[in-house]
């Protein structure tokens, strides 16, 4: 149990609603910021402004996955209001204070280093990717379906990254009849899509095998669908980008072509809320569990 333990949520979207199912549950104290627009509904959590919050007892900051930017504010979708987290809450903390986030920015990094605070960023766990990975690749499947006019059975369809979220979407695509072909730097990853039946390429050679692809899905957060490569592709191929921001397709240029294109950061978030809500509760309770326990 977290009975005790104050816990402040910062913004975010429908996932942070299970984390807070989750957290109620288990009797942690819980203030939400930006939130004005939903009914808290929860034992142990209330709603309040930044500096409203007792912050000598806070004892986690819980940011959203797109975490703080490096202009200070923090995006919620359940706020009309700017949200902007500052050194002077961060410093106030209980000294055991740990602060969660999706993922890490410079200006998170040197409030933590000031207040000496641990930062923990969850996106770079293996278990909170793979198992987004699962919502990531039914979401991939249903923008395929719609942007596209073939079917996803015999299409060439080439996934750019073989980690933890690129081999979910390469395998379920495998899967669902497609030709599928990834590419990828490491010879490990690239052994490992020929062993399962894939065509593997290495990056540098991305131009040469993306010219019969009928979808192409990125994972790399790099730009390396340059318009050099998207100039050698079929005019009716389809590109979606599911790296973090800028991605790594050339959009204007794909646009300048005709070609159709899409980034979709936080696609978990966006195809099924309640269940990436319901991992990263899980991931977070445990973690605050082991939390509390080391103090």
């Amino acid at each position: 149990m977290l009975t005790g333990i104050h816990v402040v949520m910062i913004g975010g979207d429908a996932r942070q609603i299970e984390i807070v199912r989750k957290l109620s549950t288990l009797d942690a104290r819980v203030s939400l910021v930006g939130f004005e627009q939903i009914e808290a509904g929860f034992i142990g959590v209330s709603k309040e402004e930044l500096d409203d919050i007792d912050w000598k007892t806070v004892e986690a900051i819980l940011l959203p996955v797109g975490g703080i930017g490096n202009d200070g504010f923090i995006n919620s979708v359940f706020s009309s209001n700017k949200i902007k987290l500052e050194a002077k809450h961060v410093k106030q903390t209980s000294e055991s204070c740990t602060i969660y986030t999706g993922i890490t920015s410079n200006r998170l990094e040197k409030m933590a280093s000031q207040a000496k605070r641990d930062v923990v960023v969850l996106m770079n766990r293996d278990d909170v990717a793979i198992y987004n990975s699962i919502p990531t690749a039914e979401g991939a499947v249903m923008f395929v379906i719609q942007h596209t006019d073939s079917t996803i059975h015999g299409a060439n369809v080439a996934v750019l990254g073989l980690g933890r979220i690129g081999m979910t979407i390469a395998s379920t695509f495998k899967k669902l009849g497609a030709t599928v072909s990834v590419g990828d730097k490491e010879s490990a990853s690239l052994a490992r899509a020929f062993q399962l039946g894939m065509k593997p390429f290495h990056l540098d050679d991305i131009k040469q095998a993306l010219k019969q692809a009928d979808v192409v899905i990125n994972t790399v957060p790099a730009k390396i669908v340059t318009s050099s490569v998207l100039t050698e592709m079929m005019q009716h191929a389809f590109l979606l980008d599911l790296a973090s921001k800028p991605g790594g397709i050339d959009h204007d240029y794909a646009q300048k072509r005709g070609l159709k294109s899409m980034i979709v950061p936080g696609l978990p978030g966006m195809v099924a809320p309640k269940t990436a809500g319901k991992i990263l509760a899980n991931v977070l309770s445990d973690l605050l569990l082991e939390q509390t326990r080391a103090q």
